[in-house]
């Protein structure tokens, strides 16, 4: 039986415990959307968990959807993030950088080339968006023509390309939270009458692909990728095939043999166990919400490989040496989430332990 103290091996990474950072936005890129300057002290500060997913990275303009985040198909992006990968290979962690495409979740207002949104179909997601100006409607998204779907495909790839460049251990392709891989799964969103919308295997069909190009172009054991089933952010609905296309896709990524999946589980319990039995590879597992006392039980319980945290990490660095002394974490400033002062205020100052105490 494992728990979350052992090492484990994650394709071709090995991690010193079976923690994850997960991946969360934090709107402090540069304006092209190099890091910033404070991101390689953010990550290491957190580097005691085995395993970083980095904030998702556009691999294009066309992927970038909110205010200040970052890229990762520059050569000034690979520079960026390269301080970043030292910084946490320096702390003895190990970093993968996700793969962010937002699809319809965009706004002109919000990207270089100030362009109308991209997705599987011409839908309106219903929702709004932050934008320099506050918050306005996400406009219609235009829809992807097949040379364009094969163009965004080649797009992972090439960022996956500079993302080893840049010194990560791996990538993270983000199929989850409303985005555009997700959106191709859902019916409401994806109305295609192509190879790419209506059965399962066509919905699922650009994910796959997508995962066959940055597996080829990096290799599949440095290959992991985020799932959230059933999950309605961006206002879409899987329908009530949602569960067998789960099915039909890790059968189909299994496959490949890509280091991982991070699934992001929101509850269906008969779910998470078939796609247990289906993947034979790591699985990370992040529940939201999960209360302290309960880390480590997935991992002891055989449900997953590693367990992920966000609001934990984010608001404690040391959030590894706390849950091993039983101290308690701090407090979260929902406030500061997003953007921020120069400064780093609510980025690089929450405290750890012995800074609280050197404080006092």
């Amino acid at each position: 039986m494992s728990d979350i103290w052992s090492p484990a091996k994650v394709g071709a990474i090995e991690t010193k415990n079976r923690l994850v950072m997960a991946p969360m936005t934090r709107s402090r890129a540069l304006v092209d959307g190099t890091p910033g300057a404070l991101a390689a002290k953010y990550y290491a500060q957190r580097a005691g968990v085995g395993l970083i997913v980095t904030e998702g990275a556009q691999p294009s303009e066309d992927g970038q959807g909110y205010l200040a985040t970052p890229g990762i198909y520059t050569d000034a992006h690979v520079r960026g993030w390269r301080a970043v990968t030292s910084a946490v290979h320096a702390k003895g962690s190990r970093i993968v950088i996700q793969l962010m495409h937002v699809g319809r979740t965009s706004h002109p207002d919000n990207t270089p080339h100030h362009r109308q949104p991209v997705a599987p179909s011409a839908v309106k997601p219903g929702d709004q968006i932050f934008t320099a100006t506050g918050m306005q409607p996400i406009p219609e998204p235009r829809a992807l023509t097949i040379e364009e779907v094969a163009k965004t495909v080649d797009d992972f790839r090439n960022a996956a390309r500079h993302a080893i460049d840049a010194g990560a251990d791996g990538v993270e392709i983000h199929g989850a939270n409303g985005y555009l891989i997700q959106q191709f799964f859902s019916v409401n969103a994806n109305l295609r009458t192509d190879a790419y919308g209506g059965s399962i295997e066509n919905r699922a069909r650009f994910a796959l692909e997508v995962a066959r190009a940055v597996a080829a172009e990096i290799g599949a054991d440095r290959t992991g990728i985020r799932l959230s089933p059933g999950a309605t952010l961006g206002g879409l609905d899987e329908g009530a095939e949602g569960p067998e296309l789960y099915r039909y896709l890790v059968r189909e990524l299994n496959k490949l043999g890509l280091a991982y999946i991070h699934i992001m589980h929101l509850g269906n319990d008969a779910l998470l166990a078939d796609l247990r039995a289906l993947w034979h590879q790591a699985l990370i597992l992040n529940r939201p919400g999960r209360a302290l006392e309960d880390v480590g039980s997935d991992v002891k319980a055989g449900l997953a490989d590693l367990e992920a945290y966000g609001q934990f990490v984010l608001s404690t660095p040391d959030f590894v040496e706390r849950l091993k002394s039983g101290a308690a974490m701090n407090t979260p400033d929902r406030a500061t989430y997003y953007g921020g002062s120069p400064d780093g205020a609510g980025y690089i100052d929450y405290p750890a332990l012995s800074e609280a105490a050197d404080a006092k």
